[in-house]
């Protein structure tokens, strides 16, 4: 029951560390009870198969800390309005699975080389894995440790040098010197440690917080500009309206809205995640002669100088079988087609831009590695509306460059606004703001959008670009370059929000090195994983003497 106690504990203080409830400093001790488990199982215990119990108690831990977390993914529904077990229990298990098998793997290298080398072990795999785990096909990042200080901006402004993974590594040390602490008082019970132990405890606490707080306070960095912006919320119904209403209708609805609060000059207009056109999609090929995007130009032509950014749903279609997309699939004899979650930026006069989500939702807008999974699950992606084929991606991020004025758009499409590095990939192709396109509405009022909202704060400190955030039905906001939310919507408001948007050209550390912490730790695991290696060879060949 005692290690039952402490995995408990670890549980309940991940859990109650997370955005946007909780109480970020929790994180700081979370781990600690959780080491303070594996070891005594490992020492103290008289256990038969104590890696299965390390194995059974910290999946335990795991999976309370993810259904605590994420278990608004319960939110999303099958296309008969039943809730989706299949998009909660699935993340949850299996990233729960990941995280024990990362804790199992610090268990067996601990015993196997002593605490010391177990705990380098521990921080360099965890990194490792957290960066593994921004890049496959069951991407799911959700989690990861720096992350917990989203609402928390003026403590985590050096996000700017070493970014969310720099806060994933600074939480990981402070854990394991708090453990290392409690476990050389238990030893010796010799109070100048404890004295001395702690305060490196308070100084790997409060350093990078002063630092923060005086880069917070300090923060005069130039703007080469300002751009006028308009978000739109329409506040349609993902699972009903969205795709039993015609393209037009909804397409009018969404250019009344931007109509009516046309208050002065207005440089962009952004519209949510896949606004257009409703059920279907618009053919790549065609969006010169499309009624909707046409209607968009002749929009534009009552508010010159405007330019219109917006998420709509495209295909191409292909005629030839050779060199297919691996997304694309076949629709009849001699054709195949390719969809996409886009977005787009309409210029009156001028050629439509298109950039193509590269970051895919698992499960949703990606099959993870078809080839192995679908024989086991079947056709088991979620319905969100149209296709549940994997979508085509493009492989680099673009910029769309105003032609009236010095702006510069990202076009961030939702689930990517969870990736540091990624998101540093279209700031470094000339983007001087954020353009956050988004459709939170899939999981109703819960805690999902407001988290997805957080996480833009820490993208915004990344880079120091403002963020214009457009979602369907919420929320609307405009981030500043220190990651404070400026002004913002309600949820299910059908409304529009204008900002001055602020413009800088300016790269950051971050921006330019991206997670650079995370490889120096895959290095550093490779070298543990030698040293283990090389050890145990040395071993075998003193006792073969």
């Amino acid at each position: 029951m005692k290690y039952v106690l402490l995995t408990l504990i670890s549980a309940m203080l991940l859990s109650v560390s997370w955005p946007t409830y909780g109480v970020p400093f929790f994180i700081f001790f979370a781990l600690v009870p959780l080491l303070m488990m594996e070891h005594g199982v490992s020492k103290f215990s008289n256990y038969d198969r104590k890696s299965w119990v390390v194995f059974g108690l910290s999946y335990l831990c795991f999976v309370i800390w993810n259904v605590v977390t994420t278990g608004w993914l319960y939110g999303a529904k099958n296309p008969d309005g039943s809730h989706s077990m299949m998009a909660v229990i699935f993340p949850v298990l299996v990233n729960s699975l990941l995280y024990s098998l990362i804790f199992q793997c610090y268990h067996w290298y601990k015993n196997a080389q002593g605490t010391y080398w177990g705990l380098a072990f521990l921080v360099a795999i965890w990194m490792s894995f957290e960066k593994f785990h921004l890049g496959w096909e069951l991407t799911w990042p959700w989690l990861n440790l720096g992350n917990v200080f989203a609402d928390y901006p003026k403590v985590i402004q050096w996000y700017d040098t070493l970014g969310a993974t720099g806060g994933s590594f600074w939480i990981l040390c402070v854990n394991i010197l708090i453990f290392y602490t409690v476990r050389t008082w238990e030893a010796g019970r010799k109070r100048k440690d404890l004295i001395k132990n702690t305060g490196f405890v308070a100084g790997l606490i409060m350093i990078p917080i002063i630092i923060s707080l005086i880069k917070f306070t300090s923060f005069n960095e130039k703007p080469i500009g300002s751009v006028n912006v308009l978000m739109l919320q329409p506040d349609l119904d993902p699972y009903a309206e969205k795709y039993s209403q015609d393209s037009l209708t909804i397409e009018n609805d969404l250019l009344s809205l931007a109509e009516r609060n046309s208050k002065g000059k207005i440089d962009y207009y952004i519209a949510p995640e896949t606004a257009l056109p409703g059920r279907g999609s618009i053919s790549e090929t065609a969006f010169e002669k499309s009624i909707v995007l046409n209607n968009i130009k002749g929009f534009l032509s009552k508010h010159p100088g405007a330019v219109f950014s917006t998420g709509i749903s495209s295909h191409k279609f292909y005629t030839n079988d050779k060199n297919l997309p691996k997304e694309a699939y076949q629709l009849n004899q001699g054709l195949w087609v390719e969809n996409f979650n886009s977005a787009i930026q309409v210029v009156p006069n001028q050629k439509v831009e298109v950039y193509h989500k590269g970051k895919l939702v698992p499960g949703v807008e990606i099959f993870p590695y078809m080839s192995y999974l679908k024989p086991l699950l079947g056709n088991a992606m979620i319905d969100l509306g149209g296709t549940v084929a994997s979508l085509g991606t493009d492989k680099e991020r673009v910029a769309f460059s105003n032609p009236f004025n010095k702006g510069k758009i990202a076009p961030i499409i939702c689930y990517e606004s969870i990736y540091g590095e990624f998101t540093g990939e279209y700031v470094k192709k000339g983007a001087n703001f954020l353009g956050i396109m988004t459709n939170d509405s899939w999981w109703g009022v819960t805690e999902g959008h407001k988290q997805l909202l957080s996480y833009a704060k820490l993208r915004a400190i990344e880079t120091r670009r403002e963020i214009a955030r457009a979602a369907n039905s919420g929320i609307s906001a405009h981030i500043n370059a220190k990651g404070e939310i400026v002004e913002d919507t309600f949820y299910g408001d059908k409304t529009a929000l204008f900002a001055k948007v602020n413009l800088y050209d300016k790269i950051t550390f971050y921006t330019r090195a991206g997670d650079f912490l995370s490889r120096i730790s895959i290095f550093a695991l490779g070298f543990l994983l030698f040293y283990f290696l090389i050890k145990k060879f040395q071993n075998r060949k003193q006792k073969s003497a």
